[in-house]
């Protein structure tokens, strides 16, 4: 074929979301699955975002405000910013490629930590770039280290907090150490996609606050987590005004739907069932990784939504035998998977197939709380 794309493209491999409920359904004949790959939010959207969607569906012949005047301003209100400081996007992913390809200049590289979030390498790869990694500490982004690997090349800084995949986090005055020794020729994006289920007393970063101390720069979040808008892809991005306005000039016209826009300004404004989402991630999270103790692993301290665990095995047979009792996970590297935060008998079925996965002969029951089989309040 003459008609073919450069080198770096055919070497790039692309990213593979976590298996599909319907897919998985249509392979294996099963009545009942549990998706836990995807950290999605296993309570969904608020009523009030599922409501406003529905009744923005009579306006989908006519294109959306371009620039999410209403949503914007109620986040620039909720966050202690200008308008004119916020970019939306189909996602925050789209965000994050789109800082890549406003910034780049032939030449330039990325640095983030190893075991993070891998949009980021594809972000740079896409330009015929690098990102280099550094190794983590104890699961953790070594702050440090990654100060001390800058170099005069690299234009991006990537920081997932809390990061993806091990649901750890660095502190806000480890993090404004990292800031004050970068040079003004590269930019920290951090990626806060998990924000909300930080620990409030573990000195948590909070990258608007770091903004309105004056450090320079983006800021990314998004509706798809604690907000239970995954299917909509909405986030945005928070910098200096100067960030803000080169991102309007390089982004897609009309990047963000109609139905999305409304549906997130409605979910924004329901702080309660934000706080039931937290509350039940928070409590299923510390039961989840208590279960994954008695069965010999040991999960990081996680700040997300999920859980990271080491295997005896490998996670791709780990992963497939979960699969064929109905329970999705996600392998995350040879013996590693993460495991998403769901429903009580949800974590209950994970934790079953998980025993007999990585051990054949454990018979293991975890019992949730049976006045409370929702766990919602």
């Amino acid at each position: 074929m003459a008609f073919t794309p450069p080198d770096h493209v055919r070497r790039i491999q692309p990213y593979v979301p976590g298996r599909a409920v319907e897919a998985v359904a249509r392979e294996l004949g099963l009545a009942r699955i549990v998706k836990l790959a995807s950290n999605e939010n296993p309570l969904g959207p608020s009523p009030r975002a599922l409501e406003a969607a529905a009744a923005a569906l009579s306006e989908v012949h006519r294109y959306p405000e371009g620039t999410g005047f209403d949503l914007v301003a109620a986040l620039a209100a909720r966050l202690g910013v200008e308008p004119q400081q916020i970019v939306l996007g189909n996602g925050s992913n789209e965000l994050l490629d789109l800082v890549a390809r406003t910034y780049y200049r032939p030449g330039d590289t990325a640095l983030t930590s190893e075991n993070s979030f891998v949009v980021y390498r594809l972000a740079m790869e896409v330009l015929g770039s690098t990102c280099r990694t550094v190794p983590m500490r104890d699961h953790t982004y070594d702050l440090e280290a990654l100060a001390a690997a800058v170099e005069p090349s690299t234009r991006f800084l990537f920081v997932a907090n809390p990061n993806n995949p091990t649901g750890t986090a660095v502190t806000a005055t480890a993090l404004r150490r990292l800031l004050d020794r970068l040079p003004e020729s590269c930019l920290c994006c951090l990626d806060e996609a998990y924000f909300e289920y930080r620990d409030p007393e573990a000195d948590p970063v909070d990258g608007i606050a770091l903004l309105q101390e004056g450090y320079p720069i983006a800021v990314f979040r998004t509706f798809s987590k604690t907000y239970g808008l995954a299917g909509l892809r909405l986030g945005y991005c928070v910098g200096p005004r100067w960030l803000a306005e080169d991102l309007n000039r390089t982004r897609e016209p009309f990047n963000t739907n109609r139905i999305a826009q409304a549906a997130a300004l409605a979910a924004l404004a329901d702080e309660a069932h934000v706080a039931r989402v937290v509350e039940l991630n928070r409590r299923e999270r510390d039961r989840l990784a208590d279960g994954l103790r008695r069965l010999g692993l040991a999960p990081p301290p996680s700040q997300a939504n999920f859980l990271y665990a080491e295997l005896p095995r490998p996670a791709s047979e780990v992963a497939e035998a979960m699969l064929r009792r109905g329970v999705i996970v996600r392998p995350v590297g040879p013996r590693a998977i993460r495991i998403t935060v769901g429903l009580p008998e949800e974590n209950d079925l994970c934790l079953e197939a998980l025993a007999a996965a990585v051990e054949p002969s454990t018979r293991f029951l975890f019992v949730a709380n049976p006045n409370n089989p929702t766990g919602t309040a």
